[in-house]
């Protein structure tokens, strides 16, 4: 059963991320990270002027990204939002809208607000003011959930401890707009402890498991483990909806080798799907470096060694 009510389009998007083959497309690259996502599009800072041009041409490459032929949901099955692409449109329509009646892509939206400095360990999420007010707006959108992450830099069961109670206490103020919260606590690649890190980060999520009320479910957004299927017993959990992995800043070739070994997780990669592309591309080879992206993923997500 899902945080969703009953009305035919969240029951369509429930069962679509919950059983669907695919995976998530992460489009949420945000602040202070905007700059590099450009530059690594081919358009550097010295082409706009200021945030609002900023962000009108990243809007513009999502955009691109949502309006190619591949981008639909015989494969993308979902799409994280940045607010300011939430709060856009395409050709005209909101970008919601847009997403889940004319590609059958089930909309999300980031809702933290970056990160803390780090402390025993990890990095917690910032507040995030007005989270009551985008939640109602998110839903008025037509949005199906959120995602927000936070990150674990070394193996501190403590601080560990402190990234899921927040995550799972955020997720219940966003379970009671009747949207579905995915839970990103990022374990770093660079963790000089990832493996050990990972093993704490694994028992305090099911421990919060035990305490969600009856009936409702959550997203884990995890990295790929350094021990292969060590996420199968959440997996296989019903209190989750689904597993989905982040790419974590491993390339695509090696995000896709490595998720593949583990059953069960699928995608919710950000700039290993975009890696490939840029602006100086025509639409045709913008549009077939994304469909070779989308199919690489994909496999990596459903077809298991």
């Amino acid at each position: 059963m899902s945080v969703q009510g009953s009305t035919a389009p969240s029951v369509a998007m429930s069962d679509q991320v919950a059983k669907k083959p695919g995976f998530l497309a992460a489009l949420d690259q945000s602040g202070g990270s905007t700059p590099g996502a450009l530059r690594l599009y081919g358009v550097p800072e010295s082409a706009y002027s200021g945030e609002a041009e900023m962000y009108k041409k990243m809007h513009e490459m999502r955009v691109r990204i949502m309006t190619a032929p591949a981008f639909t949901g015989e494969k993308v099955i979902a799409a994280i939002l940045f607010e300011r692409t939430m709060d856009g449109d395409v050709n005209g329509t909101p970008v919601p809208t847009f997403l889940w009646k004319d590609r059958g892509v089930v909309p999300f939206l980031k809702v933290d607000k970056g990160l803390e400095a780090e402390a025993d360990g990890v990095q917690l999420m910032k507040p995030i003011p007005g989270l009551d007010a985008l939640l109602a707006r998110a839903a008025q959108l037509g949005v199906y959930g959120t995602k927000m992450r936070s990150v674990i830099n070394h193996a501190s069961a403590s601080g560990i401890a402190a990234i899921v109670k927040q995550q799972y206490e955020l997720g219940a103020q966003i379970a009671e707009h009747g949207l579905m919260p995915i839970l990103e606590p990022e374990v770093s690649i660079k963790a000089p402890d990832k493996a050990a890190a990972e093993t704490i980060l694994l028992a305090e999520l099911t421990k919060g498991l035990d305490s969600l009320p009856a009936g409702r479910q959550v997203v884990f957004k995890l990295t790929i483990p350094n021990v292969t299927d060590l996420y199968a017993p959440l997996v296989a959990d019903r209190r989750l909806e689904r597993v989905v992995a982040l790419s974590g800043g491993y390339t695509r070739e090696d995000a896709c080798k490595k998720l593949a070994l583990n059953h069960g997780m699928i995608a919710s990669f950000s700039r290993a799907l975009v890696e490939e592309l840029k602006f100086s591309m025509s639409d045709a080879e913008f549009d077939a470096a994304l469909a070779k992206a989308i199919d690489e993923i994909f496999q990596a997500s459903t077809v298991k060694s």
